[in-house]
């Protein structure tokens, strides 16, 4: 979709993007804190942000509980969602054009005059270790936050955050939303109309009732390598894995670029080196490969299934696959193409309002960055191979590798699977 961006500073600290779209019929907000499980207090209360979250649109100034508010938004189709991370508390809405200001109203009194009470906190905190219990059924969210753990960042794992629910009282909730939710670390998206209302939202938005505060800093964590985790669960029938490649700075959007054509070239498709080789021998129903930057550090990841008796083959040709890739063993044939997919997924990636907002969402709320959506055809066009080489030897000579599995074999296995990530 068509459209134009600007970002804005506001009298009271706030800051985001106004993206305009001709014609839209919707209009898509994202409202951000740094706010996520990093900031919480103490590991004692770790899981305090993921409550506020839930939350968020219980009783407030205008409304008496969740489900009068939860009326109140929906009445003509509107659509709310936030969500937590390590480092983010996030707030979304999708409305019809013609209610943007009515659902505005309604956001700002959900994050900025929240009334927490004894019975929606009761209520949330079973919610929540519901959630969790949950999880601890998805083997992948069960090995990241070890993964996570095994190259030294400072969070807890499932089993450790659910531990932490009992302990957090009212008090514990109104600190941490006093602390975070502040205008100085709030960053927005606004995606839709904006012409001929630019002002009228910045007046609002400014109109916010949220103290000063300030802008939070991602923390710094000096990272390392260590052994494999191996997760034992009787029932657990193959190996779930994952593994991370670390290297310690920021990648700009052009290598991040850069890396998800590599990432193509060795698991994007059934005709990729990694995953379309095994899944030709029959060693792997699927795994794939991604990567993420922030602003101290970038994650090579690759993560999949495999049963038992595949596991050693699918290992060493991912050895032999990363080994190739780092000796420069990219074919001309397969890096165009992977560029000409690359192009073609950007042309379909921004179809509706709500993708545009979280394009620009992705970099802006990490590393507040903005990295216009028209500039990424000669961005891939740029692409370099040998770029390409050395962005994979980065990675693979940080001296900063974590590596997981949740399976029923024994340790022993696991650390000769781990044996084929000596790149």
């Amino acid at each position: 979709m068509k459209h134009s961006v600007e970002e804005v500073r506001l009298k009271n600290g706030a800051r985001g993007l106004l993206i305009d779209l001709p014609g839209a019929s919707v209009m898509a907000t994202r409202i951000q804190f740094r706010a996520g499980m990093m900031y919480a207090k103490n590991h004692k209360v770790y899981e305090i942000p993921h409550v506020v979250e839930h939350l968020a649109f219980g009783a407030n100034a205008k409304f008496k509980d969740e489900q009068a508010f939860e009326a109140e938004f929906t009445k003509n189709g509107a659509y709310h969602n936030a969500w937590t991370s390590d480092i983010s508390v996030c707030y979304e809405t999708e409305c019809a054009d013609f209610e943007w200001d009515r659902i505005m109203d309604l956001q700002k009194v959900s994050i900025c005059e929240p009334k927490f009470n004894e019975e929606e906190l009761k209520s949330e905190k079973a919610n929540v270790r519901s959630e969790l219990t949950g999880y601890m059924n998805d083997y992948y969210r069960l090995l990241w936050p070890r993964v996570q753990q095994a190259v030294g960042e400072d969070i807890l794992d499932l089993s450790e955050r659910l531990k932490t629910i009992s302990n957090i009282e009212l008090r514990d909730i109104r600190e941490h939303y006093r602390r975070t939710h502040t205008a100085k670390n709030m960053l927005f998206i606004i995606a839709g109309k904006i012409k001929g209302r630019k002002h009228k939202i910045i007046h609002e938005l400014e109109s916010w009732p949220l103290k000063e505060g300030e802008s939070f800093e991602i923390p710094k964590t000096d990272l390392h390598s260590s052994e494999a985790v191996s997760i034992r669960r009787k029932d657990a029938s193959n190996i779930t894995f994952g593994f991370s490649l670390v290297t310690p700075r920021h990648l700009e959007p052009n290598e991040v670029f850069t890396m998800n054509c590599l990432n193509h070239i060795l698991n994007g498709t059934t005709n990729s080196k990694i995953f379309g080789t095994a899944r030709k021998r029959g060693l792997v129903y699927g795994m794939g490969s991604s990567v993420a930057s922030n602003a101290n550090n970038t994650y090579w990841d690759f993560d999949g299934e495999v049963n038992v008796e595949n596991a050693e083959d699918l290992f060493d040709l991912i050895q032999k696959e990363m080994m190739k890739t780092l000796n420069g063993e990219i074919s001309d044939a397969d890096f165009e193409a992977a560029k000409s997919y690359a192009l073609g997924r950007f042309q379909m990636g921004a179809q509706t309002v709500g993708q545009v907002a979280d394009y620009y969402a992705e970099n802006y709320f990490t590393n507040e960055t903005v990295e216009k959506y028209d500039n990424m055809p000669n961005i891939i066009q740029g692409i370099d191979k040998n770029r390409m080489i050395e962005l994979a030897r980065e990675f693979a000579g940080s001296g900063i590798k974590g590596f997981a599995t949740v399976s029923s074999v024994e340790k022993a296995v696991i650390s000769g699977l781990e044996a084929h990530l000596n790149f």
